[in-house]
């Protein structure tokens, strides 16, 4: 079924009012339930993958969006709104006859319509899997979200991660083409080698990449058994990655074309790393500056000390404890903090006073001496 004579926002089940996250995680839901790998053999799957393809890669892009609810309330897909553009001339391409007299592409002479119907439909007639047919542009992969967890120290200071990634790849058995070793390729009898189809619907033809080819427009004479004659195996990528410092939870790290690819040889797209940073044990964090709390005795508290404090960095420095010192106060370690965008956090130290909850026979009569010393001085 093509995408035209369906709403796209039907297509994906969201309200034309919904957010970018809800379009998001409907298109990943739909997507999951129709990709050709969890339906091997299904046409009606793929072609239903497809048409999820083509309304996600319009309501996912602001711009693109824009359009299409410009174009949908001027009816011009045959979806309600508005009367449809009225145009003069008619195409003799054979697809638009057949779909009542027009093909999307007449509209480049319209101007600023024309222009707004094919800016829409340039790349998602192409679809999220299919390559380029004759004459078409490659399509681009989709770009690959993954959450990392990652530990504090790192995500401090920064550091390397190794990851192992799931993206669809190049088989490896037939090197991407699809056909088995030592077989060719046959042209597509669906759309006669042309890598698209046609389909009509309120006046408009609108082109899409062919089910059976997958927009290529040919086919394997004997598939590849290890890709099904897909050219394309999904697996996971070993990949280290560099995080960089001063990261937080929810902070997203983008790195170009390590997303996933397409059999018709595009751009693949790129991997977008979502971090979640692990507790310490020791240190907290507040924006850039760091808090720890060091326990003293009522000894060090009283009479003055000095402890050893760990930094960020894993050295360690030496913190003078005043006489006298309450629990709770804090002191500052200054330049120990989070170093980001050439700007240095500081540490804080918040000693705690350790209150002894048993005590010895000699601990006990220090403790009454002091105790008549105080009351002495009182």
């Amino acid at each position: 079924m093509s995408t035209q004579s369906r709403d796209f926002y039907e297509v994906l089940g969201v309200a034309p009012d919904a957010d970018a996250d809800a379009i998001r995680k409907a298109y990943r839901k739909l997507a999951k339930q129709y990709h050709p790998d969890a339906n091997p053999g299904d046409e009606s799957a793929q072609s239903r993958f497809q048409e999820i393809g083509e309304a996600y890669a319009v309501l996912s892009d602001e711009e693109k969006r824009k359009k299409y609810d410009q174009m949908r309330r001027l009816g011009a897909f045959g979806l309600g709104g508005g009367e449809r553009p009225r145009w003069s001339g008619e195409s003799r391409d054979p697809r638009s006859e057949a779909a009542g007299g027009f093909a999307f592409e007449d509209l480049g002479g319209m101007g600023g319509l024309g222009d707004l119907f094919s800016s829409i439909f340039d790349r998602s007639r192409k679809g999220p899997t299919g390559g380029a047919g004759p004459g078409t542009a490659a399509t681009r992969g989709r770009d690959v979200e993954l959450q990392v967890e990652i530990g504090f120290e790192v995500a401090a200071r920064g550091g390397k991660v190794t990851l192992r990634v799931p993206v669809t790849e190049d088989c490896a058995g037939c090197g991407g083409s699809g056909a088995a070793p030592g077989t060719g390729h046959r042209i597509c009898g669906e759309c006669g080698g042309s890598g698209s189809i046609s389909f009509g619907q309120g006046g408009f033809a609108v082109n899409r990449p062919c089910p059976a080819c997958v927009g290529k427009g040919r086919v394997p004479e004997s598939p590849c058994q290890l890709c099904r004659g897909s050219g394309m195996v999904r697996q996971r990528r070993k990949l280290e990655v560099r995080v960089p410092a001063g990261v937080e939870t929810g902070s997203r790290l983008k790195v170009s074309g390590k997303g996933e690819r397409t059999p018709g040889g595009g751009p693949p797209g790129d991997l977008i790393l979502v971090f979640k940073v692990k507790e310490h044990r020791f240190f907290t964090r507040d924006g850039l500056d760091i808090h720890v709390q060091v326990p003293i005795n009522l000894a060090q508290a009283v009479l003055g000390s000095r402890v050893k404090v760990r930094t960020l960095e894993g050295k360690h420095v030496v913190l003078r404890i005043p006489p006298g010192t309450q629990s709770g106060t804090r002191f500052r370690l200054r330049n120990q903090g989070v170093n980001l965008d050439g700007k240095t956090g500081d540490q804080f130290v918040e000693v705690r006073i350790q209150v002894p909850t048993s005590l010895s026979d000699e601990e006990r009569q220090h403790f009454e001496a002091f105790a008549e010393a105080a009351d002495m001085r009182h």
